[in-house]
């Protein structure tokens, strides 16, 4: 019988989506962080941050260890190439949050090649969208069509290209700020580009999949909203996700998406 009695895993990544697994980990013995994997200036820091915060022991790194189990990256794009890529290669599971990176071309096909030759397997977190499960099973029936949008308050846009087109700070309308692929928003819009990505995957790909970013002053939370049809029949989804509260810019439901993927890896039931 497979023992799931307790699973640790390496963390890429402190920030503050990493903190908040971590943090929400805490009172666990069954699911455990053994490392986190930082940029090397940052190994000491984070190693007496950590020390304070976990009552597990941790090492801080700056690379994965060998004898790594599951990998966890909270990181970013850069950390695909630099750490999910080898670990890959070595043979080690690996659940990835910055699905957005894979609109970059033949970043996914470089990421599945590793994985076979590991042999090991890419999880695709779901992070700050729900509805996953259901596209990627009308995918199985076919898809027609997938469009997604996403509203956010001006200001959410700030530091973005939007900036060039629009006065952020003083918009009096909802504006759509694009309307193209998948794969064009998350070119132009990268910070913002896991949700689009997520759908892209689960269904047409990134190519086929319809995205409009907004600029909506009549909104306060980011929304997102999903509407899929196919052979399976039609399907529409609105999420009005809350915050981080260390981190307004990223969702709390990312960090829920980690956490339970990290459950059921020692659970007997998962859903």
């Amino acid at each position: 019988m497979k023992n799931l009695s307790q699973k640790s895993f390496t963390l890429l990544g402190f920030g503050a989506i990493g903190q908040a697994v971590l943090e929400g980990l805490k009172n666990r013995l069954d699911v455990v962080a053994s490392h986190i994997v930082v940029r090397p200036e940052r190994v000491s820091a984070v190693q007496a941050q950590v020390n304070a915060l976990y009552p597990i022991p941790v090492v801080v790194c700056s690379q994965v260890p060998q004898d790594a189990g599951l990998v966890l990256e909270c990181a970013g794009h850069s950390a695909l190439k630099a750490h999910v890529l080898p670990a890959l290669e070595r043979g080690l599971d690996c659940a990835i949050l910055s699905i957005g990176a894979l609109s970059e071309l033949g970043l996914l096909e470089d990421l599945e090649l590793a994985a076979k030759r590991g042999p090991a397997q890419l999880h695709l977190l779901s992070g700050a969208i729900g509805g996953i499960d259901a596209l990627a099973a009308a995918k199985l029936a076919g898809l027609k069509s997938v469009q997604y949008t996403a509203r956010k308050p001006p200001l959410g846009w700030l530091g973005t290209v939007a900036e060039e087109s629009l006065d952020l700070k003083n918009l009096r309308a909802a504006q759509i700020i694009l309307q193209d692929t998948a794969r064009q928003a998350a070119r132009l819009y990268p910070k913002n580009a896991n949700v689009a990505a997520t759908i892209s995957l689960a269904g047409l790909g990134l190519d086929l999949t319809q995205v409009c970013l907004m600029a909506d002053p009549e909104v306060t939370q980011n929304i997102h909203e999903i509407h899929a049809q196919g052979d399976f029949g039609e399907m529409h989804i609105t999420m009005m996700g809350k915050p981080l509260a260390n981190n307004p810019k990223t969702s709390a439901l990312t960090v829920l998406s980690a956490l339970r993927f990290l459950n059921n890896q020692v659970s007997r039931v998962t859903i």
